[in-house]
């Protein structure tokens, strides 16, 4: 969809420009010189495609459909449904680590952010769909677990369920990479039988593509090269640079980053008027990556392959290069700043969007330009030490692939599962010390100018109650300073487990918004009644005694009521009995309990709250937010004065 902002094919409009011309036999498709088949806006009209007019003409088109395909994507999501915009991630790590998002996975959800995605890429927005492909399985794991009520009724089976799910919509199709970005990024807690879990279900995904075949060259992976030159030692520096340079960009990209309708047309408008003169922010980001990545040779006539082959030196790789690699080398340069400040202000737009692909694009700018700049100087010395005889000494591809790793190492932090999915990309192990170098290199430089990535970053800026598994503290505090109540604050409502009636239930429950008392949930109490009431029609009343215990207490109350559901002898309401609603075995820690313990406790047991106690006695309650603001407090205040009042 996004080439028809480009042009129609005459054979079959729903055709791509590639897809179009692969029935072409006079041609070898060039994304800048079309076949015969596909027809631009202007030739569609009959103007001609040199002069004035038609560059006019083909530029407001160009505009008018990315235009159009941003409203349809924004309307989808802002009518029907809101949770399908942004990227996703930060979101399944949020309910991965325990906390409950209600209508994220739904069916609304999977379906509008299926087709907002597709509008969204098509609009040429700096996004991607790695992303969103990763939230659309998630869905897809969370509707097929109820079906299935050992998984549906189980938060923490579906969980798994999710994991697998995450780890079959491998980022850029890499199915080993996909596995350990489920381990890496996306999961919380991942033990050893989610592991094979994910393993089958990637290699499920992987099966199916491969049968599918989508982009009709038999590969898995849509940027796949095959690079057969290795690399030299003089290259190390290059590559730190590229990792330093990614570093960098993670950071402002982060820091940027965090600072309707209205702003996603805006930032269509200006994308698309600034993208369509130069030919890389033109072309489908996809396709950007994929150019630059592959490695020139004498038959190549793309600008960025413009080299003076000839007999000598068709097999060195130092040719000398031509006036299209400089051309080449000024729109890169344009499109990396592009590219750079358009992915910072497109990502987190009310529409479907990844950060994959464009953080990719912008780390392979960089990297081709860096990778272009010594090639012609490889024959002087003492370069031509380091180069060996029948090879190119330096591949500007390879650059390319190096600094997309880097960049996307950078804005994501990700290093073992980001290897793995590059290396899956060109297939060679001879490359796996350079991309180690870049993905360190990046992560050790962006980690000090911001503390985590993008997907952690967003999560503290929605707010959403997510404990780092791994970030480490200093704790010098126990859990009586931070439980609630503290001195001076309100008692803690307490649950009676014989003496209370529905009255007093619900009038404790309209005066206080605190969700989770000891012993049982707001939620499922709620449910409970609801059910109660529409079974035993209104038989119970607001003066029905409640039990939390397996027994009704002897005595007089035994005499005056009657077991749940009995008829009451004496005239009084029947009693009502919750107990299966109550947890018998809640976790309890200490009034000293050190709180690097608690912290670990709700980071290895997913917890949402647990109980402080002295001798026996019930003291207070920590719930996960009380963690999360001591932990911000131990961010702003030093840690040795932390006094709670």
């Amino acid at each position: 969809m996004s080439d028809l902002r480009d042009g129609i094919c005459a054979e079959a409009f729903w055709f791509n420009k590639e897809q179009c011309c692969w029935s072409s036999n006079d041609t070898q498709f060039d994304d800048e010189q079309a076949c015969r088949q596909w027809y631009t806006w202007a030739e569609l009209v009959g103007d001609s495609n040199k002069d004035f007019g038609a560059y006019i003409f083909k530029y407001l088109l160009y505009i008018l459909w990315s235009l159009l395909f941003a409203l349809l994507a924004a309307l989808l999501v802002k009518v029907f449904a809101p949770y399908a915009c942004g990227s996703g991630i930060p979101e399944m790590k949020t309910i991965l680590s325990g906390f409950v998002i209600r209508g994220y996975l739904g069916k609304w959800t999977l379906l509008i952010k299926s087709v907002g995605i597709m509008l969204a890429v098509s609009a040429g927005l700096n996004l991607g769909k790695e992303g969103p492909m990763v939230h659309m399985a998630a869905c897809c794991g969370n509707i097929i677990a109820y079906l299935f009520p050992k998984y549906g009724r189980n938060e923490a089976k579906k969980r798994e369920v999710l994991s697998a799910a995450a780890a079959a919509a491998s980022p850029l199709a890499a199915p080993l990479g996909g596995v350990l970005f489920s381990l890496e990024e996306a999961s919380y807690y991942f033990p050893l039988k989610t592991l094979w879990r994910s393993f089958f279900c990637s290699m499920v995904a992987a099966s199916v593509l491969k049968l599918v075949n989508p982009f009709g060259n038999d590969h898995l992976v849509l940027f796949y090269v095959e690079y057969r030159s290795t690399w030299s030692v003089i290259e190390i520096g290059p590559f730190i640079l590229l990792g330093v340079i990614g570093g960098l960009f993670g950071a402002g990209f982060i820091r940027a980053n965090v600072f309707p309708i209205a702003e996603v047309m805006l930032v269509t408008l200006v994308t698309a008027l600034l993208a369509f003169p130069n030919t890389y922010t033109r072309m489908n980001t996809s396709r950007l990556i994929k150019l630059l990545f592959s490695k020139c040779g004498p038959e190549d006539e793309a600008e960025l392959c413009d080299y003076k082959w000839n007999s000598t030196n068709d097999y060195s790789g130092s040719a000398p290069a031509g006036p299209g690699i400089y051309s080449a080398m000024w729109k890169l340069m344009l499109a990396y700043l592009f590219k750079m400040v358009a992915t910072v202000f497109t990502f987190g737009i009310k529409v479907p969007s990844g950060l994959f692909i464009p953080s990719l694009a912008v780390g392979a700018i960089a990297g081709r330009v860096l990778g272009n700049w010594p090639s012609p100087r490889m024959d002087s010395f003492p370069f031509r030490l380091f180069c060996r005889a029948g090879q190119p000494c330096i591949n500007s591809g390879l650059y390319a692939m190096i600094g997309a790793a880097a960049a996307l190492g950078g804005v994501t932090r990700m290093t073992l599962s980001l290897v793995a999915i590059m290396l899956e990309l060109t297939g060679g192990l001879q490359y796996i010390v350079p991309l180690m170098i870049a993905a360190m290199t990046s992560k050790v430089g962006g980690d000090r100018l911001t503390k985590g990535g993008i997907y952690e970053e967003h999560i503290r800026l929605n707010g959403y109650p997510y404990l780092d598994n791994k970030e480490e503290f200093a704790h010098t505090t126990i859990a009586a300073d931070v439980m609630h109540p503290r001195r001076g604050e309100a008692q803690l409502q307490l649950l009676y487990q014989d003496s209370m009636n529905v009255e007093d239930l619900e009038t404790l429950m309209a005066a206080s918004d605190v969700n989770g008392y000891p012993w049982w949930c707001r939620e499922t109490l709620t449910i409970c009644w609801d059910s109660i009431r529409s079974q035993k029609r209104g038989r119970h009343c607001r003066d029905s005694l409640v039990y939390f215990t397996e027994h009704l207490v002897a005595g007089a109350v035994a005499a005056r009521h009657t077991d749940a559901g009995a008829s009451s002898t004496d005239g009084q309401p029947p009693a009502l009995k919750l107990r299966r609603i109550v947890d018998l075995s809640p976790i309890t820690v200490t009034d000293q309990t050190p709180m690097e313990v608690v912290l670990e406790m709700f980071r290895k047991l997913g917890l949402r709250q647990t109980l402080v106690t002295h001798n026996g006695r019930l003291l207070g309650l920590i719930t996960k937010k009380d963690v999360l603001r001591h932990i911000e407090y131990l961010h702003s205040i030093d840690p040795h004065n932390l006094i709670f009042s």
